[in-house]
């Protein structure tokens, strides 16, 4: 078992290597850097100014600008050093855990991050929870009543559900129900007087404000958890110790949960991990930036739309070392549910 660990742990060295080179070297090619944006800007070319009349010419970053005032930005940025150099400093200030300070922000990329996790958070955690909560149950039902009326019109809802994409559904939750009907706010975590706000108020506030967005999110992640919990369950009721445990005079209700539900929950149990940490930090862009819920995923689309390299870099380096580092500890789950499981 520590072999195993040790192996693994060593085994993510190279795979945050690879992921961070590819992402850097992708980075030098991309056009409209920090450089050039503040080139643009000293340009006057934010404002329409005459340089973006002249643009249709080709590009023109440097006409207007002295050299050494854009050898001075390239300083600044720190692009003034080879970029084999840059990577290796980059990489010396991952291995502290130094993530760097924003282009854009007068921040850190640590402070950025704190700033926006307690939005991902209450979004990632509502999500994982309530589709847990659900989905195992019906699941349960779904495979107790397998071939039932019941278990077609579930079936037939809740893949209608996993077939919607989550942004088109926010989209028409705002429409009906904070448009027309007006009966949930359109944007935000908490209203502009929540700091007024009794206790009592501010949770109410809260929930009231993230109800369409969590409603949006779990929709579709009701589908996998469902079906893999009802397979998972059909699987087991179906071997031969279950026939058995029927066989001694067991009721049906003990044979179900004391001897199915336990084997039965384990790739469910293994893929809790995973599943907790990708609610925080996947598939929260398009509902964030469509309820302006301020959290990682909107920054995350800010900095790659900003070039504000330290930032997409920093936290791609973050949250790829807790996705293996959360593959790692699923795994072992396995062994702690199933003894069975020997990874020599």
């Amino acid at each position: 078992m520590l072999s195993y660990i040790v192996k693994r742990l060593l085994l993510m060295v190279p795979t945050l290597l690879g992921v961070l080179l590819v992402t850097f070297a992708v980075i030098q090619f991309v056009p409209g850097g920090p450089v050039e944006q503040m080139v643009s800007q000293l340009q006057g070319r934010d404002s329409g100014g005459e340089g973006a009349a002249t643009s249709g010419a080709g590009y023109r970053g440097r006409q207007g600008v002295d050299a050494k005032r854009i050898e001075e930005i390239r300083q600044l940025y720190g692009f003034d050093k080879p970029a084999p150099e840059r990577f290796m400093q980059m990489l010396g200030q991952f291995a502290r855990f130094d993530l760097g300070s924003s282009f854009f922000y007068p921040k850190t990329v640590w402070q950025l991050v704190r700033e926006k996790l307690p939005v991902s958070i209450s979004l990632g955690l509502w999500t994982f929870l309530l589709s847990y909560l659900v989905s195992i149950p019906l699941g349960i039902a779904k495979a107790v009543r397998a071939g039932t009326r019941f278990d077609t019109w579930t079936s037939l809802l809740v893949l209608v559900g996993y077939a919607i994409p989550g942004f088109v559904l926010g989209v028409a939750l705002l429409v009906v129900f904070g448009g027309q009907l007006q009966w949930f706010p359109l944007r935000g975590l908490t209203s502009g007087n929540w700091e007024t706000l009794s206790w009592v108020a501010k949770v109410t506030d809260y929930l009231w404000h993230i109800t369409l967005p969590v409603t949006a999110s779990v929709l579709g992640a009701f589908a996998v958890t469902t079906i893999l919990t009802k397979n998972a369950f059909l699987e087991e009721i179906g071997k031969q110790y279950v026939l058995t445990a029927r066989a001694k005079g067991l009721s049906e209700g003990r044979v179900l949960w004391k001897h199915v539900l336990r084997n039965a929950l384990i790739p469910l149990v293994t893929g809790f991990p995973a599943a907790f940490v990708g609610a925080f930090f996947t598939g929260s862009l398009l509902i964030e930036t469509l309820f302006s819920l301020d959290g990682l995923g909107l920054l995350s689309y800010e900095s790659v739309m900003r070039r504000d390299y330290p930032v997409v870099l920093g936290t791609l380096y973050l949250f790829t070392l807790m996705g293996l580092v959360t593959k790692l500890i699923s795994d072992l789950c396995y062994l702690w549910v199933d003894p069975r499981v020997k990874f020599e």
